[in-house]
């Protein structure tokens, strides 16, 4: 393994299936498809009237097929993930995806007919005691009452998306996966990349990866520019036909807050990006420049350059988890010594990192691609916060593994967090200290201000698209420039290049409107944070509490649980303040520093 890669970290996806030729696979697909008709049979136009025990045994049996399924994809897809250009992988990828819509719309009446059910007849059922494991997930399926199409047209839709919308995702992931991004004879991945921006102190090297990070995004910009048109069409129509009230309306409700809510947080953030351009002024300052570049956004302070080695990254990760409780650090390690873990980036993998949260009778897995830098290191312990999390619910059933968005980027945005502070706990120096504060605050910009930019890029465009039709990539480009703009204020110049760089986010395509869960996320872990601190051990118990509920309770209860209220405005306020107080202490400390020298 060499110092700074992860060469030789990849996962053993055999707690799955055995490979992807294990004939368990396709025995599983066949089985949940019989037991899908089978369950139609007794149940199809009976949900209405079944008593809460008979509609208890009809839910579990209704989550032990859909996880037998969703297994079978699962692993097809954490397969093909790593190798996107092996053809037998895609092929069995794309097999998956038909059987697990297949046995869906199998499925499909129960949750219809259950949301046609009369409110108070509902009610009454759910009070029952014999309903306690499920009442939340038959709750919540209600939620989307009045959206819901009629049993043949959710049919259609679904089957159609298998050669519309889903390939479209899956092409635009191929096209990016495919990027290579040559500099100094060096061929990298963009997540490589990008990490050089991270950990390069000479100001002209990182103008030059910038300009190759641009280069290789040109050759299928067009292309990319086409699938981001087509999923926002896509989406339109869908809410045209189901009859939401804005674009970001379905997304809301699945992360089971209101539309107001949501609102009520972006306007808060965007009220407040002058916390954003007061932080870059403060690196504009501290690298002696007079305004930033975009390249320079994350640059290391001073001589420290930000790099770290896998095995660091490991060690900070675990010794962030042992802060916590002996539980996480011992759940983190079984990450590592079990191989749950794909962390080598190597050609054809896809870009990003993410954690596969729900596999049934298996565990979490994680992807990333590990650069060598201390920003990587934190993405391996933000990851690992959803992977804990998983661990924590996974005795709720599958049926309770599906978290809210919201509440998903609070545990990793925790863990993140963690990890910073045993960072700083670590050095005593003034100049390494404000490196790390520097970049502390680098990651609360990043979760909160430009996720936030990046939610008001998806607002307009997905507006423009509605109002004007296919968008150009120029005006794409113009939309992106606008929002950034807004971000970086007059803090930042942004390149030439800089505009295409929408084009390798994956959320605009695979999950619009995804990505104001990280600020909601990151401001709440501030507030629990904030908890943990003053509270210590006794606060513990209650927070591993709430992860293992995470799914099986609304997020406003969960919430509440830790003493705090997602309905109180205030709770955004205090997060934003505290970020503003974090800079102020960096201001502060560069100022003695320049004092003493």
């Amino acid at each position: 393994m060499s110092e700074a890669t992860a060469a030789g970290v990849e996962w053993d996806l055999g707690d799955l299936y055995a490979s992807s030729d294990d004939p368990a696979l396709a025995r599983d697909a066949a089985a949940a498809l019989e037991d899908a008709r089978a369950f139609r049979a007794s149940y199809a136009g009976r949900v209405a009237g079944l008593s809460a025990a008979e509609l208890a045994e009809a839910t579990r049996e209704l989550e032990r097929i859909a996880a037998l399924v969703h297994r079978v994809e699962l692993f097809t897809e954490l397969a093909f993930d790593v190798a996107t250009q092996d053809s037998e992988r895609a092929t069995r990828f794309q097999w998956a995806r038909e059987q697990q819509v297949a046995v869906d719309n199998e499925l499909r009446f129960f949750t219809l007919e259950w949301a046609a059910v009369d409110d108070d007849a509902a009610e009454s059922v759910l009070a029952s005691p014999e309903l306690d494991e499920h009442r939340h997930f038959l709750a919540s399926q209600r939620r989307f009452r009045p959206y819901l199409l009629s049993e043949g047209e959710e049919r259609v839709v679904a089957e159609k998306s298998l050669s519309g919308v889903r390939a479209w995702e899956r092409l635009f992931s191929d096209l990016v996966s495919q990027i290579q991004v040559e500099h100094d004879g060096d061929e990298l991945s963009l997540d490589e990349a990008r990490d050089r921006l991270r950990t390069t102190a000479d100001r002209d090297e990182r103008r030059r990866v910038a300009d190759a990070i641009s280069t290789a995004l040109e050759p299928t910009l067009r292309t990319r520019a086409l699938v981001l048109n087509t999923i926002v069409h896509d989406h339109s129509i869908e809410d045209r036909l189901r009859g939401f009230p804005t674009w970001l309306s379905a997304r809301n409700l699945a992360n089971e807050i209101s539309d107001e809510a949501a609102d009520a947080l972006i306007a808060a953030v965007g009220r407040r990006f002058d916390i954003a351009h007061r932080h870059f002024r403060l690196r504009a300052r501290l690298l002696g420049l007079p305004r930033l570049a975009d390249y320079d956004r994350w640059a290391p302070i001073g001589a420290e350059t930000g790099k770290m080695s896998w095995e660091e990254a490991r060690a900070l990760a675990l010794d962030a988890f042992g802060s916590l409780s002996p539980a996480a650090v011992e759940i983190a390690t079984r990450f590592f010594d079990e191989r749950w873990i794909d962390a080598d980036p190597r050609p054809g993998k896809v870009n990003g990192a993410y954690c596969a949260m729900r596999a049934p009778d298996a565990h979490p897995y994680i992807l990333m691609n590990f650069g060598g830098s201390r920003d990587a290191a934190l993405t391996l312990a933000h990851e690992l916060g959803h992977g804990l999390q998983a661990v924590l619910a996974k005795d709720v059933g599958f049926l309770n593994t599906e978290i809210p968005l919201t509440m998903v980027e609070t545990s990793s945005t925790l863990a993140e967090t963690l990890a910073f502070d045993r960072l700083l706990e670590r050095v005593e120096d003034p100049e390494e200290r404000l490196s790390l504060l520097v970049s502390r605050i680098d990651n609360l910009v990043s979760v909160t201000f430009a996720q936030v930019m990046y939610n008001r890029f998806e607002d307009t465009l997905h507006t423009a698209r509605r109002t004007e039709g296919e968008l150009s990539l120029e005006r794409i480009e113009e939309l992106f420039d606008a929002a950034v703009a807004e971000f970086h204020g007059d803090a930042v110049e942004a390149t030439g290049g800089f505009r295409t760089w929408w084009s390798y986010v994956p959320h605009f395509v695979v999950a619009p409107g995804y990505v104001y869960a990280y600020a909601f996320g990151g401001l709440l872990t501030l507030a629990v944070y904030s908890r943990f601190r003053e509270e210590g051990e006794s606060f513990v118990a209650p927070l591993l509490d709430m992860l293992a509920r995470s799914a099986s309770e609304p997020p406003e209860q969960l919430v509440a649980r830790l003493g705090l209220d997602l309905a109180d405005p205030a709770l955004w306020e205090r997060g934003l303040d505290a970020i503003e107080a974090l800079i102020a202490e960096a201001e502060s400390l560069a100022d003695h520093i320049r004092a003493e020298s």
